[in-house]
């Protein structure tokens, strides 16, 4: 029984599966840690541009021209 546990402990078989386990983990972790930082500065930025956007008034139709009289 001893020697089956000290095998068991020894074999390293599944150790590379762990370290992808961890490093994808820290990845995931990472990433959802740089989207939260980056959100709020996304947001205040959409709204100063769609702010902007809205304030710009856009010329649909063409102003009455001027008629000049020749007579003086």
């Amino acid at each position: 029984m001893r020697d089956q546990i000290a095998a068991f402990w020894a074999d390293e078989s599944g150790a590379a599966t762990v370290d992808w386990v961890v490093l994808t983990a820290a990845s995931v972790g990472l990433g959802v840690a740089v989207m939260g930082e980056i959100r709020d500065g996304v947001e205040d930025l959409s709204r100063e541009v769609d702010t902007f956007l809205r304030s710009d008034i856009i010329s649909t139709s063409f102003p009455e021209p001027v008629v000049e009289d020749d007579n003086g």
